[in-house]
């Protein structure tokens, strides 16, 4: 099973999560303004983010963090099978064991986490934990971003809507402060599904807030939606 974006392939045969909307919206969204010199993603899955953020940056270090190792082999598959195969390096542990080893800071931080806190785990167990609260929380994932972010830098996620308020406390009890924020609807009828969020040590007065609707009709795509996805999709 092959995904072709414009530059590069990911393969997602052996992993429980196949590539979605979310991972591919965060990767387009994450500002590189700031010209980052190391990026890691957390839970990086099929490795679509750090493929996007390698496409995106001149990062010179892009590492990857994947604990379940059927999708850790896809990820290093779909990094070596790209034109920045030496800039993406992907480690295979838990995040816990992770912080633990690692003493370099990172400038940039993302992750698309699993989300599902309500009771109805499946049987698979890969699955459950590309999905599941349970696997990482979202107190550990705060946490371990705080410790492995530079003091300059920023760490940004996309995360159900309902769970914003809650999350963005997490963060300020860890010094983490929300510096941006967008929201996502699938269309404009529909509610608020995600929430796409920026947090630094800097704590701002003004948060820089916006909204995107993905599409106007069915398969009709608003100029927004395009305009953020068309570096990567084939058909934008």
């Amino acid at each position: 099973m092959v995904f072709n974006f414009k530059q590069f392939t990911v393969h997602q045969d052996k992993t429980a999560m196949k590539i979605g909307t979310d991972g591919v919206l965060l990767g387009a969204w994450v500002s590189i303004a700031k010209n980052p010199y190391s990026i890691l993603d957390i839970g990086t899955g099929t490795g679509i983010i750090a493929l996007q953020l390698a496409q995106r940056s001149d990062a010179e270090i892009i590492d990857a963090l994947e604990i379940d190792a059927d999708a850790f082999e896809q990820a290093v598959e779909n990094f070596e099978l790209s034109d920045w195969s030496d800039r993406l390096f992907c480690y295979h542990a838990s995040l816990k064991e992770f912080c633990n080893e690692i003493e370099e800071k990172y400038d940039l931080i993302v992750s698309n986490p699993p989300f599902y806190t309500d009771n109805y785990e499946s049987n698979d167990v890969a699955r459950n934990k590309a999905r599941f609260t349970s696997s990482l929380s979202f107190e550990e994932l705060i946490l371990s971003a705080a410790k492995l972010l530079s003091e300059d830098g920023e760490f940004s996620i996309i995360i159900p809507f309902k769970e914003e308020e809650n999350f963005i406390a997490i963060a300020k009890k860890n010094k983490l402060f929300l510096n941006r924020i967008c929201r996502v609807r699938g269309n404009i009828r529909t509610e608020i599904k995600r929430s796409l969020l920026t947090f630094s040590f800097c704590q701002i007065e003004i948060v820089t807030t916006s909204e995107l609707v993905i599409e106007k009709e069915r398969h009709q795509y608003t100029e927004a939606y395009i305009n953020l996805v068309k570096d990567f999709y084939l058909k934008m």
